[in-house]
């Protein structure tokens, strides 16, 4: 009987601390301060260092980035391309000094 309480309670503390590990999920400003991502000229993030954190919070920022330029560019009769290399641009040019940018030769470089 005692095996079985004890066996519940790890189960709960378990499931409890996967739960509360999401809650700490890494943030676009930590993955950019901390090196695993960086502003591309193409208004896209990209992976600097290899981190599965960092690359969900990429793939999500893109994503929410596509659609974005998608319905920017059919607003104003532009290609996404255009608008998606306008926003790089100003990305660029508003990162904070210590996070990672790309050249135009595709080299990471701290800003």
């Amino acid at each position: 009987m005692k095996s079985i309480r004890l066996k519940t309670k790890l189960l709960l503390l378990l499931t409890l601390s996967v739960l509360s590990l999401s809650a700490f999920a890494m943030s676009l400003q930590d993955a950019k301060s901390q090196g695993y991502l960086g502003e591309q000229a193409n208004g896209y993030l990209g992976l600097v260092q290899a981190n599965p954190e960092a690359k969900a919070v990429m793939d999500d920022v893109n994503n929410k980035r596509r659609a974005h330029y998608e319905t920017i560019a059919k607003k104003n009769k532009l290609s996404p391309a255009d608008v998606a290399k306008l926003a790089g641009e100003k990305a660029i040019a508003a990162t904070d000094k210590g996070n990672y940018v790309q050249d135009a030769k595709g080299k990471w470089i701290k800003k």
